[in-house]
């Protein structure tokens, strides 16, 4: 998906919460259970952008114009070096409703979840701003 992949590259946060769904799902490599729903998605992605350092995407696998991309990264966390993947499924519509981040190595994904652990807080405050200002 060439528009999620520029919106990330340009770190136009605003553009990666246009391409979501409402209803999108969020699968997080080191949480057990999937977040729902876009304010939480995107606060998520923007507490990401916080802790990601050296982010970039080697290749994207997937037909053009179909549902499914894979969009493979590479980044770090502190000191640790990690390679991902982001897998993306789009509705009828063209917004992202399925965004599942797989990460490796486990030392890699431990650093994540501690860094991202960190940024909990402010992600929560940062998902029930959006909420309050869409009325839901």
């Amino acid at each position: 998906m060439q528009a999620f992949r520029a919106a990330v590259e340009a770190h136009d946060l605003d553009a990666v919460e246009a391409l979501l769904a409402e209803d999108v799902v969020f699968t997080s490599p080191v949480v057990f259970k999937p977040y729902h729903g876009k304010a939480i998605t995107a606060a998520i992605l923007r507490g990401v952008t916080r802790v990601f350092e050296d982010f970039r995407y080697e290749r994207v696998i997937g037909e053009a114009d179909g549902p499914d991309h894979a969009l493979v990264f590479t980044a770090r966390v502190g000191d640790r070096q990690i390679s991902g993947c982001d897998l993306l499924h789009l509705d009828e519509s063209g917004r992202i409703d399925e965004l599942t981040v797989m990460v490796r190595p486990l030392s890699g994904a431990q650093a994540l979840q501690a860094a991202m652990g960190a940024q909990f807080d402010r992600i929560a405050q940062e998902a029930q701003e959006a909420q309050g200002r869409s009325g839901v």
